[in-house]
């Protein structure tokens, strides 16, 4: 059955990665089937995650693939992480864990620094915003406990969700983001607000500090 056939039959859920982006190619090229390139392509990048972060110049080097198709790839991903946002302003983050991981990935993709992101929660856990609030280098950011405060007052949060990504791809939180979320719990704790977990983001993986037992 052609990947099609499928997503109209089982569902989108149902295809495997090469049968998603089979659909995406739309084509083969001359000798390779769709669905070969497909395989061919995840191979030479060794993940679709890899793939979709992959340069402009990175991506358009391999075969069958070009500016078109990497220009539509980046508006696939934009659209996801529009349709995220939406959704997540319409559900609470305590029922939605799966969804918050998810959303909290999109924004981190391509990112090639470390990016300080906080989520904002009004008392019924609902988001009121997100903000990008501290950028990095390759391997640290520094983070201002009192800014996060700030926000979190003008926009009268009730709660916060801490996330950043490690552009290196391993999630494992270092000391350093133990210690500094320490910091902005106990900054928080002063005006009464929650803090409901910190994500580290890293490549196709995530550790939450709430599942850990650290919050």
């Amino acid at each position: 059955m052609m990947p099609r056939e499928k997503l109209l039959k089982f569902g989108a859920q149902s295809l495997s990665d090469y049968e998603l982006l089979a659909i995406f190619l739309r084509t083969g090229i001359k000798g390779t089937p769709v669905l070969n390139l497909s395989q061919e392509l995840l191979c030479e990048f060794g993940s679709l995650y890899q793939m979709m972060n992959a340069s402009h110049m990175t991506f358009c080097k391999k075969k069958g693939l070009g500016t078109t198709k990497y220009t539509q790839l980046q508006a696939v991903l934009e659209l996801s992480k529009r349709y995220l946002k939406f959704k997540m302003t319409e559900s609470s983050i305590l029922t939605s864990p799966n969804l918050t991981h998810h959303y909290l990935a999109s924004q981190f993709v391509n990112k090639d620094r470390e990016v300080f992101l906080v989520i904002f929660l009004n008392n019924q856990n609902q988001v009121i915003c997100n903000e990008e609030m501290f950028l990095g280098t390759y391997n640290c950011v520094e983070v201002h406990p009192r800014e996060i405060v700030r926000k979190a007052l003008s926009c009268n949060a009730s709660a916060i969700i801490l996330a950043h990504n490690h552009p290196s791809g391993f999630s494992e939180p270092s000391q350093a983001d133990r210690d500094v979320t320490e910091q902005i719990e106990a900054a928080c704790n002063l005006v009464d607000i929650r803090i409901l977990d910190h994500f580290v983001i890293g490549k196709g993986e995530y550790v939450s500090f709430a599942e850990r037992g650290w919050l």
